[in-house]
């Protein structure tokens, strides 16, 4: 399986990291050796001072699809759910200042947090609610209503470039709020208020 990360998919989230408005989704990918095991602690990296906390809703593919058309690509998938692209921010601007790519800054070892998943019938996709608490205290509160493309969009652009396949994970861009971990805190993670996860930062 892969991981498949899209940036820059929420305006405000753009403009406090000051970053151009794209014309199309921004994508990176992620190992599976990313995915936080279940139950673990997240151990900051010694490469990093300033890991930030970036919460994203997830989808799982459920079957192999290439050049899917937007209407689609609800076909695609039955669950959603919701994690962390957790990121070094202090090496991602190293990478961004001398052109290049991001992954040690995004895909390094549990840096993706994979929460619980819910059936999609279970929401309304077009107005999905769902937060990021750190230490009991809202610190990201977004709703898919603000997406910049909406996820049957994303699985379509997506797969114009990657075949997707059963078990694939979509992470569809972060809104606004994102900050630093420090060690002891505790992360966790709601859909529409349902508990996805909990972590603590070692």
């Amino acid at each position: 399986m892969k991981i498949i990360c899209i940036g820059r998919n929420y305006a405000k989230h753009i403009e406090e990291l000051a970053n151009e408005r794209p014309d199309n989704p921004v994508i990176f990918l992620k190992p599976d050796s990313a995915i936080l095991p279940k139950n673990n602690p997240f151990f900051i990296p010694p490469f990093s001072e300033d890991i930030h906390y970036e919460v994203e809703v997830l989808v799982k593919i459920n079957k192999v699809g290439k050049h899917i058309a937007s209407r689609f690509a609800h076909k695609y998938y039955d669950e959603i759910g919701l994690g962390i692209d957790l990121t070094a921010r202090d090496v991602q601007a190293h990478c961004k200042e001398k052109g290049l790519p991001w992954e040690k800054a995004k895909a390094f070892d549990g840096s993706a947090v994979v929460g619980k998943f819910y059936p999609k019938s279970e929401f309304d996709l077009e107005n999905l609610s769902f937060q990021l608490l750190k230490n009991d205290e809202v610190v990201q509160d977004g709703n898919t209503n603000a997406m910049l493309w909406k996820i049957d969009e994303l699985i379509s652009y997506i797969s114009q470039y990657f075949t997707l396949k059963k078990g694939d994970l979509i992470f569809t861009g972060t809104p606004a709020g994102v900050g630093k971990v420090v060690e002891n805190d505790v992360l966790k993670g709601t859909i529409e208020g349902k508990q996805a996860f909990q972590i603590r930062v070692k």
